[in-house]
């Protein structure tokens, strides 16, 4: 009998056993079951209690591949109130994950200085009912029945708090050394129960550079359009979750061949443009992904960590070449405005997925952005060019850099070196900039008091605009100074009150 034949049958009371595990498997899971003096005793206090409790998951799955790190998880015979109870028998810091859906979480500090962050689940089974956005919570009594809930078998596994055995009902142990994502129920059961499997399994395949078996993407692609019942939000948190993984390719690969991109991303399978027999434009799908894997080469080489704002920009900057592609007389391919029009798409699409206003604004600006370095052809940087490129940028600067950089994926090296070598130059005088003329805080030279001292006005709009002319005449000209700057504002205001009499 295959797992799948398993549904949602409760399994025998004697759970199957891992016999068969190396040396530095079982060296490992010794280890996470000795993480530390208080996890012990919070696995003693809740088998004192009475109440069973495993490690499950995620906890289990990465102990085995040898790279856990500070979370462990466990699900539990008790339920959230007897959690709770327990749980503040061992530390202070307990918090509601979700009573209703059985976790209660805790942050653990050993004497050694290590933290621990823990959450428990009561036994449970989720399913989502007919089209309902949040799954219908059931809590359950028996171990069995939790683990074929998960998503895949590899997380489906589980470690007895008592006697450090490794419960492996589904052969996920099998599946992680062969690096394949099978379900352990029937994917379709279980993708319906839970559609948010699916853009797991996106993940997955990035994250752990595992290949869902066959049932998985068959299930994936007759079930797609059941990803639209799930919550923008908890779309979102799977797609950030896959797109701040070393190699996203893979997984949104997977998004879309299996339709579900259509859906929750349908600007990305959109770049795949059909192109005509003569090839006059590169394959933008492609280039996209290509640019989103150097944007993260660059930013690990740059010394920063996952960003999903650069990692947006880039998966995102030419999405407005599908509606802007025009074929010219002369046989050319344009995507005029595109950067304009991607930029609103780009905001559309952020704010349907509910991401926040700043990273919304922050995205948006650097697709709009992403052209302005090669509409100043090569080197003919002058110092007013630079200033503006740094105002426009403004906190985006160094994700414009990085994107900017990116965007170049040609096989032609001769120029690839040539747009390398005249961004590298404009960042130097980007930076000398920086050091003469403290672009970082770039303002005029006078302020709005200032400002309205010396026209005698009060508050009001003719302010903002003798703001702005200053701040233009700085960014042309660089610091003028505060008598400089007066003479300036005197002239313009002499003419404002000309052209107004």
């Amino acid at each position: 009998m295959g797992p799948a034949a398993h549904g949602r049958s409760r399994l025998p009371v004697k759970y199957p056993v891992v016999p068969s595990l190396t040396e530095e498997q079982r060296v490992a899971l010794a280890d996470v079951l000795s993480a530390g003096p208080k996890v012990r005793r919070l696995a003693r206090l809740f088998a004192k209690a009475g109440h069973e409790l495993y490690l499950v998951g995620g906890s289990v799955r990465d102990a085995l591949l040898g790279r856990l790190g500070n979370d462990l998880d466990y699900t539990t015979s008790a339920r959230p109130d007897e959690i709770e109870e327990l749980v503040r028998k061992v530390t202070r810091a307990v918090w509601d994950v979700g009573r209703e859906f059985g976790t209660i979480a805790s942050r653990i500090h050993e004497e050694d200085g290590t933290e621990w962050l823990v959450e428990i689940t009561t036994f449970r089974a989720d399913s989502y009912v007919d089209h309902t956005r949040k799954p219908e919570v059931q809590f359950g009594d028996h171990l069995g029945g939790d683990l074929v809930r998960r998503d895949f078998t590899v997380n489906s596994m589980a470690i007895n708090t008592v006697d450090g055995e490794l419960l492996d009902p589904f052969g996920g142990l099998g599946d992680l050394i062969t690096g394949v994502l099978r379900t352990p129920a029937a994917a379709e059961l279980s993708f319906s129960d839970d559609p948010l499997r699916m853009l797991r399994a996106a993940r997955f395949t990035s994250q752990l550079g595992f290949r869902p078996d066959a049932d998985v993407v068959a299930a994936m692609t007759s079930m797609a359009s059941r990803i639209s019942i799930v919550s923008a939000e908890r779309i979102r948190d799977e797609l950030v979750k896959l797109l701040l993984t070393d190699n996203p390719r893979p997984g949104l690969n997977l998004l879309v061949e299996t339709g579900l991109a259509d859906i929750v991303l349908p600007e990305l399978p959109a770049l795949r443009m059909e192109r005509d027999e003569h090839n006059r434009h590169k394959d933008v799908y492609e280039h996209t992904l290509t640019v989103l894997e150097q944007a993260i080469e660059l930013e690990r080489q740059r010394g920063h960590p996952p960003d999903i704002v650069n990692r947006l920009a880039a998966l995102l900057h030419d999405i407005g070449k599908p509606r802007t592609r025009h074929f010219e007389p002369d046989g050319k391919v344009s995507f005029h405005h595109h950067d304009a029009v991607g930029a609103k798409l780009a905001r559309k699409r952020l704010q349907v997925l509910h991401f926040s206003t700043e990273e919304i604004k922050a995205v948006s600006k650097l697709v709009e952005l992403h052209l302005r370095f090669h509409g100043y052809g090569e080197g003919q940087w002058t110092d007013s060019a630079v200033r503006r490129y740094v105002r426009d940028a403004g906190d985006q600067l160094e994700q414009l850099h990085i994107l900017t950089r990116s965007d170049c994926t040609t096989r032609n090296q001769r120029k690839a070196n040539r747009l390398r070598q005249t961004y590298e130059e404009l960042e130097w005088r980007i930076d000398e900039l920086m050091a003469a003329e403290e672009l970082n805080a770039m303002r005029p030279d006078l302020d709005g008091k200032q400002i309205m001292e010396l026209l005698g006005i009060g508050p009001g709009p003719v302010v903002g605009e003798a703001y702005r002319f200053l701040l233009e005449r700085r960014i042309d000209d660089g610091p003028l100074g505060e008598e400089l700057a007066t003479a300036e504002l005197r002239k313009w205001w002499a003419l404002r009150q000309q052209g107004d009499g």
